[in-house]
C-alpha cells in the first residue's frame, strides 16, 4: 500500500498515456506530404491535460480536478480542440484521477472531487453532444439543434458519465477500506504484543520487588545485629587494646553504613515514585577515609582537570573503587597497601587501583595459590560496560592491579541526573547480584 500512495498515481498516469499512445499511433504519424504527429493530433492537449490530472491525484486532489476543470472550460471556449469519435475515452481519465483522490485522501476532498465529476459529466456530455463542438456537425445528425438533442440523448449519456464516475468513486472507497482494515489490523497487532511484553515487565517487576524486600528484610535484620553486637561489645570491654575498640568501632560503623547502603540499592524508589540519591565522585573520600580507619593504608593521587561525569558513570566509579577497597581488605587483611589513582588528562576518566596480593605459604610458589571463582570482577566489568568504558583486573607480579576507563559524557550532553541515578540503580542491581552468590571477590 505504501507504494501505491506514493507511486501508484504517477504510474497510472504513465501507463494512461502510453496505452493513448499506441492506439492512435498510427493517427499522431506523420503522412507524408501533410505532416502530423503529436504535435498536431486534435487529443494531444486533453490526453496531456488528463494524464496530468492523474498523476497529481496522489499528491494534491485540487489540482488534479482544476487540471480537467481547464481541459473542459477550454474545449467550451473553443480553445483546445473538441473530442472526435476516436479520442472521446480520453474523458475516463478524469475518473481515473476521481479513483486515487477518493483513496487517498479523506473528508470534505472526497465531496469535493465527487461534486466536481458530477459536473465534469454534465460538461462531457453537452460537448460529445453540441453540434458546436463535433466538426459542426456533433455526434449525431441534428433535426432540431442541440436542445432536441439533448432531450433525446442527453441523459443517457450524462448517465453514462456518472455511472462510470460512481464505480472509480467506489474503487477508490473500497482501496481506502481495504487500507484502513490493514492498518487496524496492524494496530491490533501492534497492541497486542505490547500488552504481552507489558504483561511480561510487570510480572517481571513484582516478582523483583518481592526478592528485593525479602533480601533487604534479611540484609536488614543482619546488619542491624553485626552492628548492636559491635557496639555492644566495644561498650563492655573498654579495657581492652586500643586496637580491639578500634576494630570493633569499624565493624559497627561498617554495617550501620552498609545497612544504609543495602537499603538504598535494594528498595531503589520509594513508594512516592522518588529516586532515592546515589553515591557521586565526591562520596569517594568519604569512603576513602572509612576504608583508613579500617587498617587500610591508601594512597589516592589524581593527574590532570577533573570533568564532570554524568550520574550514572559517577555510580560506576564509586562502586568500583569501593570493590577494590573492599578486595584489598579481604584478601591482603589489615595493613594492606593500596595505590588509587584518577587520570583525567585523556578522552575519559581512567582509573588505576593496586594492592598487595596475598604471600605465599613458605616453600608453594605464588602462582600455586589456590583461585577460585567468583563474580566480583564480572560485577565491576558489568558497571563499567554500562558506564560506556571498560575494566581489567589480574595479577601484576605482587601487585593486583585494575585498571579502569570510563569516557567523558561530551558524546551525550543531554545526559540528566535521573537518566544516571536510574543507570546507578541498575548497576546497583547486578552488583547485588553477583555478591549475594560471591566466593571471592576477585573473580
Amino acid at each position: 500500500m505504501k507504494f501505491g500512495r506514493r507511486w501508484g498515481a504517477p504510474v497510472a498516469a504513465v501507463i494512461f498515456f502510453s496505452l493513448w499512445c499506441v492506439a492512435e499511433a498510427g493517427r499522431m504519424a506523420p503522412i507524408a506530404g501533410f505532416g502530423g504527429g503529436l504535435q498536431t493530433w486534435p487529443g494531444t492537449w486533453p490526453l496531456v491535460l488528463t494524464t496530468l490530472a492523474i498523476a497529481a491525484a496522489a499528491w494534491q486532489p485540487l489540482a488534479s480536478l482544476a487540471l480537467v476543470a481547464l481541459l473542459l472550460a477550454g474545449q467550451l471556449a473553443h480553445l483546445i480542440p473538441p473530442m472526435y469519435d476516436n479520442n472521446w475515452a480520453i474523458y475516463i481519465g478524469s475518473f481515473v484521477a476521481l479513483v486515487f483522490i477518493v483513496w487517498l485522501h479523506q473528508g470534505w476532498t472526497r465531496l469535493v472531487a465527487a461534486g466536481a465529476n458530477v459536473v465534469f459529466a454534465a460538461a462531457m456530455a453537452f460537448l460529445l453532444l453540441s453540434w458546436r463542438y463535433g466538426a459542426g456537425v456533433g455526434w449525431f445528425l441534428h433535426y432540431d439543434g442541440d436542445l432536441g438533442m439533448l432531450r433525446r440523448n442527453g441523459w443517457q449519456l450524462f448517465a453514462l458519465f456518472v455511472v462510470i464516475a460512481a464505480a472509480c468513486f467506489g474503487l477508490g472507497l473500497l482501496l481506502a477500506l481495504y487500507q484502513e482494515r490493514g492498518s487496524l489490523f496492524r494496530a491490533r497487532d501492534l497492541a497486542q504484543s505490547t500488552l504481552e511484553a507489558a504483561e511480561v515487565d510487570l510480572i517481571v517487576e513484582q516478582e523483583r520487588t518481592r526478592i528485593a524486600r525479602d533480601l533487604h528484610d534479611v540484609l536488614a535484620h543482619s546488619l542491624a545485629v553485626i552492628a548492636a553486637q559491635a557496639d555492644g561489645t566495644r561498650y563492655l570491654s573498654k579495657d581492652q587494646p586500643k586496637a580491639v575498640l578500634s576494630a570493633l568501632e569499624n565493624i559497627a560503623g561498617s554495617a550501620r553504613t552498609a545497612l544504609v547502603d543495602a537499603q538504598r540499592v535494594i528498595e531503589g524508589v520509594h513508594d512516592d515514585g522518588m529516586a532515592v540519591p546515589q553515591p557521586r565522585l565526591s562520596d569517594i573520600e568519604v569512603l576513602i577515609e572509612g576504608m583508613q580507619r579500617g587498617s587500610l593504608k591508601i594512597e589516592s593521587s589524581e593527574s590532570g582537570t577533573r570533568v564532570e561525569l554524568s550520574g550514572g558513570q559517577q555510580v560506576a566509579v564509586y562502586r568500583i573503587v569501593q570493590e577494590c577497597l573492599t578486595n584489598a581488605l579481604k584478601h591482603g587483611g589489615r595493613g594492606t597497601a593500596v595505590r588509587l589513582h584518577f587520570d583525567w588528562s585523556g578522552p575519559g576518566l581512567t582509573l588505576h587501583a593496586a594492592s598487595a596480593t596475598v604471600a605465599a605459604k613458605p616453600g608453594q610458589p605464588a602462582e600455586a595459590a589456590p583461585q577460585r571463582s567468583g563474580r566480583g570482577l564480572p560485577g565491576m566489568r558489568e558497571r563499567a560496560h554500562m558506564a560506556g568504558g571498560w575494566l581489567t583486573a589480574g595479577p601484576d607480579g605482587e601487585q593486583f592491579r585494575v585498571t579502569v576507563f570510563i569516557p567523558y559524557p561530551a558524546g551525550n550532553p543531554g545526559t540528566t541526573e535521573d537518566d544516571g541515578d536510574r543507570l546507578g540503580r541498575q548497576t546497583d542491581l547486578v552488583a547485588v547480584s553477583a555478591a549475594a552468590v560471591e566466593a571471592d571477590p576477585r573473580g
